[in-house]
């Protein structure tokens, strides 16, 4: 037992695992994703709809969205925005791992006479022969993937771009892992039962990764029949940092935000967005 207590307490190394799979395509935990994308009352998934409502005008401002815009919007979950963004006319494709948010966003579009493109994939393996004015990435979705994995997909970005095309995308500051404390919890049915339709055992623990500017949620939860952990981490950015990411993958910041609806910068803010413009080949 007492070993057993050892390896679930452990401190990985960072982004030593990436589990995004046992998250977004476990039949429960799925279900239990949609719901909290489309639970108007809490920013959890997805944000609140007022705050869609308010960032898709200032999107549709920003970017001088009108019919014929091209978008792609990666992580789109069961379509908040890309459902928003076709009633505006613009040719949207959502990509998302979840196939049950995928079907939602479907039926959606569907039950409201529009044409938008689903894409099930995990968006690190997304390719196509289409190309973007715009590609949105929203919800802190850059924040859990490794350097390298960053790095991928901010060249697959530049590639997807039409020439003069631009990306939005929010992540967490450094005033949130600021914030953010280690901690080491246990529970039965840990975050009420969101894990498993049966009784389980849950632990969770938060690590923070000073230097990597870094934090992890571990969950460990035992089942009857099973064991398995699921990492979410979260990288904090400064605005040097994420430019610099930007620049190396052929990518010109324009404007730094405190959100996805153009709120004015502020260094307090526990979350920042960022558009960045494609640049044109050396």
């Amino acid at each position: 037992m007492f070993e057993q207590l050892e390896k679930i307490n452990r401190r990985p190394e960072p982004f030593e695992f990436y589990t995004a799979s046992d998250l977004w395509t476990d039949e429960h935990t799925s279900e239990q994703m949609l719901k909290f994308h489309l639970n108007e009352g809490i920013d959890a998934a997805s944000r609140n709809p007022a705050f869609i409502d308010r960032s898709v005008e200032w999107i549709a401002g920003r970017f001088n969205i009108e019919a014929g815009t091209k978008i792609a919007d990666f992580g789109c979950g069961p379509g908040l925005y890309a459902t928003r963004l076709a009633q505006r006319h613009a040719a949207v494709t959502g990509i998302d791992f979840s196939g049950r948010s995928i079907r939602y966003a479907r039926e959606a579009a569907d039950r409201k006479g529009l044409s938008i493109r689903y894409v099930n994939q995990n968006y690190l393996d997304f390719e196509t022969a289409d190309r973007f004015h715009l590609i949105l990435m929203i919800m802190c979705d850059f924040c859990a993937l490794s350097p390298a994995q960053r790095k991928q997909l901010l060249t697959k970005f530049q590639t997807l771009l039409e020439p003069g095309g631009s990306v939005l995308l929010d992540v967490y500051s450094l005033a949130a892992l600021d914030q953010w404390e280690e901690k080491g919890i246990y529970g039965i049915n840990l975050l009420d039962g969101f894990w498993s339709p049966h009784k389980y055992y849950g632990f969770l623990n938060t690590f923070k990764y000073p230097e990597e500017k870094l934090v992890l949620d571990k969950y460990t939860i035992v089942e009857p029949a099973r064991t398995r952990t699921v990492y979410n981490w979260f990288q904090c950015f400064d605005r040097e940092a994420l430019a610099g990411e930007c620049a190396e993958c052929g990518f010109a910041v324009q404007d730094f935000y405190s959100d996805v609806a153009g709120s004015p910068f502020d260094q307090a803010s526990r979350e920042f967005a960022v558009v960045a413009k494609k640049l044109p080949p050396a």
